[in-house]
């Protein structure tokens, strides 16, 4: 076969295992330094489509760095998507931050050498990889090393607090809100909010705030599963179990778990480390009722969709096993990350064409509205099918039009809101200082 006949995918495949072949013996673990370094050599290698920038620092002042591979780093392009993955949550699940580390190096290579899949990826959307959430947890576990890790050596950060039991507690408030038709996304933060977090939750926070990230996934290890929202349970324990907790993006959120578990080699199995999920998903509250998520709070504080990949049985595998890992989860890292693609996005523009922030997208019959970002353009995940959309923002006239989503890329949709007249000016008032007190409940300490 002539070289200028070879399809584009049988290329881009070739390419990827030529990729595999050159770099098959680089696996290995990386302390905090070489985890540093390894970042900083990709961006090295690929100095156009890279940033690196540090969103704070551990308790123990590591830097908490993230590696944004886009066409124009450091800028945010209106109608391109915003995506996080993240890592190393406990500092002992050591999976995700290797997976992430080399996936960042795929990402660089897979560019260079022209897989016009990847490239087509970097150019449609700002990717952000923080490998490591938890730096100080991380090399408590690893002085341990893979043969001697115990199950909670090294999980919480330097502080020994778990950092996925810290973010404030939102669902309470969502709960609440339920019962007295109040407001159903961008929740408030409670009162002194900032001195009630650890430094690392701290850092994270502030990183939702200045990027409208819309779609993510927090890589753990314990289990193998797609667990997705809501990790805290609505009603009280049922027979010694919690029951399922539903978001309104129930039917999205399971595709999106759905997508990963399909693309991993073995995940869909269910069958893993003696547990059995159907499909390797689950709703988190099904499995247990698990309170001050980050994965809960990404879903009602921002306009972000997260779910938690539960990604091996061993917690620090050794270093001979994260080839293995690595080809499993290969594939299902770069579809899932594609999701964010789907759905609509569009702009909200003004009588003048001035774009407009912090609109209110809402879709008829799903109870989680969506905000547009400072530059007026909004993006919202949802499945095939036809919705009634409607646009609205402070002083304007709600506009609402009908759009078919299908299941390839998203489907633009422009909202042009009209100025309200003076007598229809209304004021929403959100009780934004209402606040519960968290239930008390006994800690969980399961994979995630």
């Amino acid at each position: 076969m002539q070289q200028g006949c070879t399809l584009p995918w049988l290329r881009a495949a070739l390419l990827g295992l030529m990729g595999l072949l050159v770099s098959g013996s680089d696996f290995q673990h990386h302390r905090y330094e070489a985890m540093v370094q390894a970042l900083f050599a990709v961006q090295s290698e690929c100095p156009y489509i890279t940033r690196i920038y540090s969103i704070g620092r551990s308790v123990e002042g590591r830097h908490l760095y993230v590696l944004e591979f886009s066409d124009q780093p450091g800028t945010h392009e209106a109608l391109e998507p915003e995506f996080k993955y993240v890592g190393n949550m406990h500092g002992n699940e050591v999976l995700g931050r290797e997976l992430l580390i080399k996936f960042s190096q795929f990402l660089c290579e897979e560019y260079r050498a022209g897989n016009q899949r990847i490239t087509r990826l970097i150019h449609d959307t700002r990717i952000h990889i923080l490998p490591s959430m938890n730096p100080d947890g991380y090399e408590v576990a690893a002085r341990q090393g893979p043969e001697f890790n115990g199950y909670l050596v090294g999980r919480g950060n330097a502080r020994e607090i778990d950092l996925n039991r810290n973010f404030p507690d939102l669902n309470a408030l969502m709960y609440y809100y339920e019962k007295n038709k109040g407001r159903n996304h961008h929740l408030p933060l409670p009162d002194n909010w900032e001195q009630q977090v650890e430094p690392e939750t701290l850092a994270v926070i502030k990183w939702m705030q200045n990027y409208n990230f819309i779609l993510s996934a927090n890589l753990h290890g314990g289990a193998v599963v797609a667990n997705y929202p809501f990790d805290k349970s609505r009603d009280s324990r049922i027979r010694g179990r919690t029951t399922y907790a539903a978001t309104a993006d129930d039917k999205l959120f399971r595709q999106l778990a759905r997508t990963y578990s399909y693309a991993h080699s073995w995940m869909h199995k269910g069958w893993n480390c003696g547990d059995f999920f159907e499909e390797g998903i689950t709703n988190g509250a099904s499995w247990y009722s698990l309170s001050k998520g980050m994965q809960d709070f990404n879903y009602l504080y921002s306009n972000c969709f997260e779910i938690t990949l539960e990604l091996s049985c061993d917690k620090f595998p050794p270093a001979s096993a994260l080839q293995r890992e690595w080809l499993g989860n290969r594939e299902a890292l770069v579809l899932y990350l594609e999701q964010v693609h789907h759905g609509i996005k569009g702009m909200v523009y003004d009588e003048n064409n001035n774009p407009i922030g912090n609109a209110e997208i809402s879709v008829a019959g799903i109870h989680h509205d969506v905000t547009s970002g400072v530059d007026g353009d909004y993006f919202r995940l949802l499945l095939p099918g036809t919705y009634t959309v409607t646009a609205s923002a402070q002083g304007y006239m709600p506009y609402t039009s009908t759009v078919t989503v299908g299941p390839a890329e998203a489907i633009q949709l422009n909202f042009y809101l009209k100025t309200a007249p003076k007598q229809n000016l209304k004021v929403k008032h959100h009780n934004n200082r209402k606040s519960l007190s968290s239930l008390k409940a006994p800690l969980k300490l399961g994979p995630r």
